[in-house]
């Protein structure tokens, strides 16, 4: 289902199109600089809560989002019209980044803290429930360093690379910029299943007929999943997707609440 290309949705493809293009082609790292960090970083700025959502880490996570956002944003703002169109876009985005930014603080500082600890008191079984507790996903990856520490606990070079490790997977969750429009995306995504439930869009793959809500209803299920079993490898900022759907949702009820209705 494509509609009409409208101005405020052509302007922001436009936007993030040329700031892909230009930090493609400048020598400074733009991700580095623009990506939302870890809100306690030395290398955080308050900027990066709007600067990140027009930033793309590649060709395709661009081309993903602005395919979303050609597609659903057309009809949103031909009834909101462009100034109320980018107002929910921006707040979306930045209220999903803030909402990512506070979830990332307490998961962030849960592992700088059992990072330290470790460090200070380090054994095979307070490794193995590091690992267990803050990075099951590379649990796997190191069951046998875990056992071979475990039978050697004494082993300064297991100790040391113990050490290491911990001190690896905290920066590694601390230092990883968040980037995307994705946030923004998903609360157009929700706005459109809530204003126009019944509509028929038919998938790529499979390529069946869906109606918009049912679709809104899958995506947001899976990536509640997808959040709460993240697999190793997976560095996909779900909770900004459901935090840009919930700031969406939160929204449209305000404006029925006092207009009467989603528009």
């Amino acid at each position: 289902m494509f509609s009409r290309m409208t101005p405020m949705v052509k302007n922001i493809l436009i936007i993030n199109v040329v700031v892909f293009l230009l930090s493609s082609l400048i020598k400074i790292d733009a991700v580095d600089l623009l990506g939302l960090r870890y809100i306690l970083a030395d290398t955080f700025k308050p900027y990066q809560l709007f600067s990140y959502m027009w930033m793309h880490g590649g060709f395709w996570h661009l081309f993903g989002n602005m395919f979303a956002v050609m597609i659903f944003g057309p009809m949103l703002e031909q009834i909101w019209g462009s100034k109320k169109f980018l107002t929910f876009y921006l707040v979306t985005g930045v209220g999903a980044g803030i909402l990512y930014a506070t979830i990332n603080f307490y998961e962030v500082s849960q592992v700088q803290t059992a990072s330290e600890e470790y460090i200070m008191n380090p054994d095979p079984e307070a490794f193995n429930y590091f690992i267990t507790e803050h990075a099951p996903r590379f649990y796997n990856r190191l069951f046998d360093f875990i056992n071979e520490y475990a039978d050697q606990p004494d082993n300064p070079q297991y100790i040391a690379e113990s050490k290491a490790i911990a001190s690896q997977i905290y920066q590694s969750k601390a230092n990883v910029p968040m980037v995307g429009a994705s946030g923004a995306v998903f609360g157009i995504l929700m706005a459109f299943g809530m204003l126009f439930p019944n509509t028929v869009l038919y998938l790529l793959f499979p390529p069946i007929p869906v109606k918009a809500k049912y679709l809104v209803m899958f995506y947001g299920a899976y990536e509640l999943y997808a959040e709460i079993n993240r697999s190793a490898g997976d560095n996909v900022a779900h909770f900004a997707h459901l935090s840009g759907m919930l700031i969406a949702f939160l929204m449209l009820k305000y404006w029925q609440k006092n207009s009467g209705s989603f528009y």
